[in-house]
Parts: C-alpha cells; sequence; structure tokens
C-alpha cells in the first residue's frame, strides 16, 4: 500500500512549464524516501523532467525541492565526446592522474589538492569497471572504443564511485542487450543510498524497494516492487469502480425517490384545492391545512434535495478514484496470410529458417552482433519479392510439412517473399521530418480520407490541430506514435511486421496494447528485442540468436 518514509527528495508544488508555453509539470508535491524506487508514469507524464529539476539541470517555474544531499543524474541520452578517456567518463580523472604525478615524484601541492582522501581511486575505477567486464587497462582507453552498453554502464560505476548521496537514473537499461542490462540489474541490487530510477524495464523495476508514480500532478510512492504495486492499482481501481456503480446507483434511487415526494406533495396540493372549491370545512381551517402542507412540503423537497445532493458528490468523489486513461487503441487489419504461404528466410550461411504464416519470430543478440543490419537487408529484399514458391531445398521442406526448421545454405541471407513488409525501425526515422502527421500517414493510407486518417490517428492519441503540425515538431513519444500509426494503418495492410526494440520508447500501458495487437495480428512478426518480459508475452512459435555471426536457434 501506499506509504511515506524519511525523505530524500522533497517537492513543494512543483511546477515546470517549457518556453513555449506547453506544462510539463503542475503543482506536483510528494516525496522519495532513502532507499531504491522505481519512477513510473506515462509517456509524457514529465518524468525525464522530473529527474532533470531535481539534479538542477532545470530550474522550477514555480514550486519548491529540497533534497538531502547531493544529488548525481545518468540522463536518458548520454552526450558521449569519443575521444575523452574512460577515466573522465567515470569522473576520476583528475584524482588519478594527480595520484599518478606524485607517484612519479612531483610533489606539486595541487596534485594532493586534486586527491584529497582519495588516494585509493585507480584501485576503486578499476574495481569498478571489472564489476562491469571491462579490463583493467579500460581506464586508459578512449570512450569511442566501449560499445554503448559498456558506455552507459561505465557512467553507472561512475556516479557511484562519484559517491552523490542521491542518484537518478533515466531508462539506464533502454538500447542495452542482455549481458549488459543483467550488470545493470547486479549494480542496482547492490545500491547504497538513495536511488530513483525511471524506467519500463519490467525486470529491473522488480528489483527496486519501492515503486513511485506520476499520475496528473500526484506523486504516490508504494512500498513494493513494480508487480506488487501493479496488483495493488489493479485492486484498488476494481474497487473504485465497484464504488462508483454503487454511487450511481444511489444517486438514480435518490432522483426516483425524489420524484414520489414531488408526486405526492402535487396529489397534496390538488386535494386541498378541491376541499377549498368545495368548502368541506370552515375558511380559516382550510388556510391553517394549507400552511401547514406549505411548510411539509417544503420540507420534504429540502431532504430529498439534500439527499440527491450527497449522492451525486458521492457519485463525483467514487469518479475521482476511477482512471479513465487515454489509451492508444491498436486494431490491426487481417492481411489474409495463409498459415502455409512462407513470408521470409533468415539464414547465416550454414542454416535458414523459413518464417510462414502468422507466426512470430525473435530475434535476440548481443549489441553490435548485426541485428538490424539483417532487418535492413530483409526490408531492403522485399522491393523485389516475389510470393510464388523458391525453387531449391527451402521450397521443398516447406511443402513437406517442414520435420526441421533449419536448411543447410551457402551464404549468409535475409530475404523476404513479399512485398508487403511493414518496418519500425529502432530510430523511427522512417517519417518525412517536413511533412504534417496527416501527409505522412496519407502515404501509407492513400485510399482513405482525410476524416478516417484522422479518426485512425486518433486510436493513437494524435487529436486535433496535432495531425497538422510537422513530425519535426513532435516529442520522442508523439514521434513513436506517428511511426506505429504509419504502419499499422497502411494499405494494403502487411504480411510481414518487421518491428527493431519496439518497446524502448513505449509507457508500460501502451506495451500492454501493442501485446495484445501482435496477439491478434494474422500477419507474420519479427521482433528484435532485448526485452525479455516483452518476448515472453508475445509468445515467439521461434526465437533465433545472432552472435559473431552465427544463427542458432534458442
Amino acid at each position: 500500500m501506499p506509504h511515506t518514509l524519511t525523505s530524500a527528495v522533497t517537492l513543494d508544488r512543483l511546477s515546470f512549464t517549457w518556453p513555449d508555453g506547453s506544462v510539463a509539470l503542475s503543482d506536483v508535491s510528494g516525496a522519495f524516501g532513502v532507499r531504491r524506487t522505481g519512477l513510473v508514469g506515462r509517456n509524457g507524464s514529465g518524468k525525464s523532467t522530473l529527474l532533470a529539476l531535481i539534479a538542477g539541470g532545470l530550474q522550477p517555474t514555480s514550486g519548491t525541492i529540497s533534497t538531502s544531499g547531493r544529488v548525481d543524474l545518468l540522463p536518458q541520452q548520454l552526450t558521449l565526446d569519443t575521444g575523452r578517456r574512460v577515466a573522465e567518463l567515470l569522473g576520476v580523472a583528475r584524482a588519478l592522474d594527480a595520484v599518478r604525478a606524485i607517484e612519479r615524484g612531483d610533489t606539486d601541492e595541487r596534485h594532493f589538492d586534486a586527491v584529497g582522501d582519495d588516494w585509493d581511486v585507480e584501485a576503486r575505477a578499476r574495481a569498478g569497471l571489472a564489476e562491469v567486464g571491462l579490463p583493467a587497462d579500460a581506464l586508459d582507453r578512449r570512450v569511442g572504443e566501449l560499445s554503448g552498453g559498456e558506455a552507459v554502464l561505465t557512467a553507472l560505476i561512475g556516479i557511484r564511485l562519484r559517491g552523490a548521496e542521491i542518484a537518478l537514473l533515466d531508462e539506464p537499461t533502454n538500447n542495452l542487450d542482455r549481458d549488459a542490462r543483467a550488470r545493470v540489474r547486479e549494480l542496482v541490487r547492490g545500491w547504497r543510498g538513495t536511488l530513483i530510477v525511471v524506467s519500463h524495464d519490467t525486470a529491473l523495476l522488480e528489483d527496486l524497494d519501492d515503486t513511485a508514480e506520476l499520475y496528473g500532478s500526484d506523486l504516490s510512492v508504494f512500498g513494493g516492487p513494480y508487480s506488487q504495486w501493479r496488483a495493488w492499482l489493479d485492486t484498488e481501481q476494481a474497487a473504485a469502480a465497484q464504488a462508483e456503480t454503487a454511487a450511481r446507483q444511489l444517486l438514480k434511487r435518490e432522483k426516483r425517490d425524489r420524484q414520489q415526494v414531488e408526486s405526492a406533495i402535487s396529489t397534496r396540493n390538488a386535494q386541498g384545492k378541491k376541499a377549498a372549491f368545495e368548502r368541506s370545512a370552515p375558511r380559516i381551517v382550510l388556510g391553517a391545512k394549507k400552511r401547514a402542507a406549505q411548510v411539509t412540503a417544503g420540507r420534504l423537497r429540502m431532504e430529498a434535495n439534500e439527499k440527491v445532493d450527497a449522492a451525486r458528490a458521492a457519485v463525483d468523489t467514487a469518479g475521482r478514484r476511477v482512471r479513465d486513461d487515454d489509451a492508444v487503441r491498436i486494431d490491426l487489419p487481417d492481411p489474409e496470410v495463409g498459415s502455409g504461404r512462407r513470408i521470409a528466410t533468415l539464414g547465416d550461411g550454414e542454416r535458414s529458417w523459413v518464417l510462414q504464416g502468422p507466426e512470430r519470430v525473435a530475434l535476440i543478440g548481443p549489441n553490435g552482433a548485426g541485428k538490424t543490419t539483417l532487418l535492413e537487408r530483409l526490408v531492403a529484399s522485399a522491393g523485389g519479392a516475389d510470393d510464388a514458391p523458391n525453387a531449391g531445398p527451402a521450397g521443398a521442406e516447406a511443402a513437406a510439412g517442414r520435420p526441421d526448421r533449419a536448411i543447410p545454405l551457402h551464404s549468409a541471407h535475409a530475404v523476404a517473399h513479399t512485398d508487403r513488409v511493414g518496418y519500425l525501425s529502432q530510430r523511427v526515422d522512417g517519417l518525412d521530418e517536413a511533412a504534417s502527421v496527416l501527409e505522412n500517414i496519407r502515404t501509407a493510407a492513400p485510399g482513405a480520407g482525410d476524416v478516417e486518417l484522422r479518426n485512425r490517428l486518433a486510436r493513437f492519441l494524435v487529436r486535433g490541430d496535432a495531425v497538422h503540425r510537422p513530425v519535426s515538431a513532435l516529442s520522442g513519444g508523439e514521434r513513436f506514435r506517428v511511426a506505429l500509426a504509419q504502419l499499422l494503418l497502411a494499405e494494403p495492410a502487411p504480411h510481414l511486421l518487421v518491428l527493431d526494440e519496439p518497446t524502448n520508447n513505449l509507457d508500460l500501458d501502451t506495451v500492454d496494447q501493442l501485446v495484445e495487437a501482435i496477439a491478434a495480428y494474422r500477419g507474420a512478426v519479427l521482433v528484435v528485442s532485448h526485452d525479455d518480459a516483452f518476448l515472453a508475452r508475445i509468445d515467439p512459435n521461434l526465437t533465433l540468436e545472432l552472435r559473431d555471426g552465427v544463427m542458432t536457434e534458442v
């Protein structure tokens, strides 16, 4: 359940507005405890902005932030000077160079000032690099010699070495392969001090003590990892929905009772008028009865109205507990792919695998193995694809019912057997930057009218005047949704969807939508991903690993 602890970071009515007037955060209050906390929230909720504000990289428009110590930030996108030494990326170069100078006999006072008490800086730095699989001589290498994953891990080790009391990590596992992700999790599990991690990596979130959610202007903290928070939220929302239903039913009854009161008053008034007309009693008695009836009617009306108002307030209170979130709704068209139809062939020169019918194939492997290059070759081959059965072992094996998925071949390849291939690249760079959102979507579905296209875009939360904005003016999350819409709204529908790290830029709710869409899609799907939880949910028929130029079935 939600709880509070001794605060390391406290926010008081914190707001931030970008120079163009768009509001990123509005009156956010809350606190992070002296623990390891995962921060979740929808795309665009302001998580990265919040970290930048806590770290001091941005200044609040209004409100205050108080922290219990020094703050260090690992940003979502590292700005790397590839010519710098690894020691500089770690943040220990000044102390390290000073220690080495003193060891060479240089007793300049400035060296001692640079070292301070950090005489074991080199040993600690080497030990940290060893934790992430880098050799002892890596300290003096150039950053450009590191892989992307190694650079992130090195920067993470640097935060720990610098010893800030509060560490902020923004999507630290994005674009990392399995080995690097595992090392990040090891570092996080052993982290001392306050740690706040923005991530959609559920495996990483599961290693943390608390889960915080940024939702609208509310920052709430739950005492437990992501899975426990999710279970609590689902239970709370189910109870909230039930309470709202009960409140609406009570309001309906109170309105019906009020109508009955009005009907009774009307009947009583009619009887009074009839008695007065017939003069069934003295006028003074009839007048007294009329005044008494008016008093009673007023009291009954007031009581009935108060009950209706109370019931309406209960509906409002219960309704505020129920989330009415906008969610991307992905309905994929039926590409009409038969179960025996060959869609693509992947191979490494020794063996190949045929993707046929509405199958799901996962392609995994370390960073730098060539997975994206292989996907690009596959997509490029679609222009000359031939739907007719190919001659040779692949066609014969497919016709025979595929007793063995692997077939010996003589050269590495990735070939599409259809020209209807939809590709979502990891860089989301398939959009015309100068064209509007609507113009980009129109190129994918030229047969649809603007009204229909706008309705379809609304399912991806792109609405109103936003459809006329140029792609170059979109945020990262907006760009991804437009690229996804362009892919999934294409006419005719693709026989094969090729997705390269599709969850990198998605919040967890949108990942849920994507999983459901892939499950319902009747075409073939080829996915490159390091997200094991995502791959497990789409339940691939086949998983291939590409490593050192060799492709193997996992």
